[in-house]
């Protein structure tokens, strides 16, 4: 597909298309960056909201689940569109160019998130806390995708569009692997 192709598929001209896009890609991370500032606003938004009302003394549950649940929320709420943004997301996500991007439009939040668990765990060790947040992006990623996998593994029972069943339980669960990590000290 081509720049004049896309140009005719949304109904504007092409010379307009290409006055604001030099080529596809310049289009494809104009649309990347629209959506990511808007889940990253959200976010940033919401975690200093909750640590203001932590008010020094965050949990880790508390952390994870503002920045999870706030995600989960948007594409809950916001239609097939956004959800399919976020299943594209998770498939960028996996490749050394969307993990460029991942680190231009979402890494001052993912480094908000860190200082939290950081002051919620003061004993746990930096470095663990970014392999508890690479398990955490990991595991999140992999529902947004929406692979349909635990619906066959499950036979049904879990739908892997159930965004709602996944926030229920994803923050919880990520927060017992990083209380784990209390024992680990001094065996990092």
């Amino acid at each position: 597909m081509t720049l004049r192709d896309v140009a005719l598929k949304v109904g504007v001209h092409t010379s307009l298309m290409h006055y604001y896009f030099e080529d596809k890609l310049a289009l494809f991370n104009a649309v990347f960056a629209r959506r990511a500032k808007v889940t990253s606003d959200r976010r940033m938004k919401a975690l200093d909201e909750y640590e203001k009302r932590a008010a020094g003394k965050p949990t880790v549950e508390g952390a994870l689940h503002v920045f999870l649940d706030t995600d989960f929320d948007l594409y809950i709420d916001g239609g097939e569109g956004l959800r399919n943004y976020a299943a594209f997301c998770a498939q960028l996500a996996n490749t050394p160019e969307g993990a460029e991007l991942f680190d231009q439009h979402f890494d001052p939040v993912v480094l908000r998130l860190v200082g939290i668990l950081r002051k919620a765990l003061p004993e746990v060790s930096k470095k663990d806390i970014f392999w508890g947040y690479h398990f955490v992006t990991g595991s999140l990623m992999h529902s947004l995708a929406r692979s349909g996998r635990i619906d066959r593994l499950s036979g049904g029972l879990c739908k892997s569009n159930d965004f709602e069943a996944v926030k229920e339980r994803m923050a919880d669960f990520m927060a017992a692997g990083f209380l784990s990590l209390t024992k680990r000290n001094g065996r990092t």
